[in-house]
């Protein structure tokens, strides 16, 4: 099942364009997307704005922005390297939030025990916030517990 915004469900609502709101760290998101483009500001408050976005307002928001010259993000006022083990527990974090939405989770569960993919994203690192290996594996991850909970 390829994960992506125009797909149908329940793939187009694990899209991080999806309108899914979460909490994290204090910070109320509107979706995945505002969050992964947030972190691609050094000002905390505009990161906050940024996460207030949904589908292709907030990818344009941070679509300008030249964060893999240095391969630094930012999140509450601390540089974040991005190939770094903090930049993934971040992630973590982000995705357990998303995943406590009713919606996102009917919507995982949906996806029954099909194969998820992303043909549309990038697989290298120093490329992309989010890699189509960082996103599907907390997919899996997320759907596992949902499962292991019913």
């Amino acid at each position: 099942m390829d994960i992506g915004s125009g797909t149908g469900y329940p793939s187009d609502a694990l899209s991080n364009f999806a309108p899914h709101p979460f909490v994290i760290d204090g910070v109320k998101c509107a979706s995945m997307e505002g969050f992964l483009q947030s972190l691609k500001f050094s000002n905390p408050d505009m990161q906050i704005e940024v996460c207030k976005l949904v589908g292709k307002a907030a990818k344009f928001k941070g679509k300008k922005k030249k964060w893999y010259r240095t391969q630094t993000l930012y999140w509450q006022g601390t540089e974040i390297k991005r190939d770094s083990d903090e930049y993934q527990q971040l992630l973590d974090r982000a995705f357990d939030a998303l995943g406590q939405n009713e919606g996102f989770q009917k919507a995982l569960l949906a996806t029954g025990n099909a194969t998820l993919t992303h043909s549309i994203g990038k697989r290298k690192i120093n490329e992309t916030v989010l890699t189509v290996q960082e996103f599907v594996s907390r997919l899996y991850r997320l759907r596992n517990e949902l499962n292991q909970n019913k």
